[in-house]
């Protein structure tokens, strides 16, 4: 017997909670009823009706099993998880969507694989109903940051308290909890699963947030940008020599190096905006060493039910 957490982020899911909440619960009560459950619901400063339909739904079914985190504003998906993360009691605890897309039947699956032993249990998606240009950014983006998982990357995965602590452990703000997960090691199993297409509401996720989170990825686990930039610093310090070398070789033999603007415009172009590149690189770690430094909360709670 154990007490299992399941945790769902929640941010404009209005109509999907109750389907939800009621399809967890056939499949878990009815495939481990010695296991004990808690359903921990946090919500990211929804506009819509999401907090009012899992208040109601906490009133009508008396489920004291049921947790609601509510935040004072929206503060991203990554604050929603690392607060259910936190406010889960469970020996195991299960991070998944709230939108209806991660099948239910899939946390049956991955608390056997857990029974078994395996003390992280990623499912990661085989195929999913999204467009094909989500398909191609999502594979473009887990192959440049964790090139060793699955194509597609994952979000549906069960922790172990062992894991989970250290996880929750971790000071960081600027977080890609994938990374955290991989990076805490301990006996990891991947299964896969079919990604469900949305049927209610529609993502809130457009270009921009993505290429935001892969910028916060790719900084927060990879060293890459900075070692890039000392590699193109020496190359075209080395080319400048080489081309000094050359004028100064011209100067002596009385040959006429290039003439006019043309070649000095060209070197200013290309060295002032390698220079610009670089200056944005080291901005971004700047930036976040500075909201580092700072230490101010993740997320701020408004209200526990």
């Amino acid at each position: 017997m154990g007490l299992i957490s399941v945790c769902f982020a929640v941010y404009q899911n209005e109509g999907s909670l109750t389907i939800l909440y009621n399809d967890i619960v056939k499949q878990l009560e009815s495939n481990f009823p010695t296991h004990s459950f808690e359903f921990v619901f946090v919500n990211d400063g929804s506009k819509d009706n999401s907090l009012n339909e899992l208040v109601e739904l906490k009133k009508k079914t008396g489920d004291q099993r049921i947790k609601i985190i509510s935040f004072s504003r929206n503060f991203g998906q990554m604050a929603a998880i690392l607060a259910g993360w936190k406010y889960a009691k469970g020996d195991a605890v299960i991070n998944m969507a709230a939108d209806l897309q991660d099948p239910p039947a899939q946390c049956v699956e991955m608390i056997k694989e857990w029974e078994q032993g395996s003390e992280i249990v990623v499912s990661y998606r085989k195929a999913h109903g999204t467009s094909g240009m989500n398909k191609l950014t999502s594979r473009l983006f887990y192959r440049l940051v964790l090139p060793s998982i699955p194509p597609g990357g994952f979000d549906f995965v069960l922790l172990d308290r062992k894991p989970m602590d250290v996880i929750n452990n971790l000071k960081e703000r600027n977080r890609f909890y994938q990374y955290d997960i991989l990076w805490a090691g301990f006996k990891l199993k991947f299964i896969p699963y079919e990604k469900l297409t949305r049927t209610i509401g529609k993502s809130q996720y457009n270009l921009i947030k993505r290429f935001g989170n892969f910028m916060v990825a790719f900084i927060s686990v990879s060293y890459f940008p900075l070692r890039l930039m000392s590699v193109l610093g020496f190359s075209f310090s080395f080319a400048g020599f080489l081309y000094a070398l050359s004028i100064l070789h011209a100067y002596f033999y009385h040959h006429t190096p290039f003439t006019g603007w043309a070649p000095i415009m060209i070197l200013l172009l290309v060295i002032g905006g390698l220079l610009m590149v670089m200056l944005g690189v080291l901005g971004e770690y700047i930036w976040r060493i500075y909201d580092e430094v700072k230490q101010r909360p993740v997320y701020i709670v408004d209200k526990e039910l």
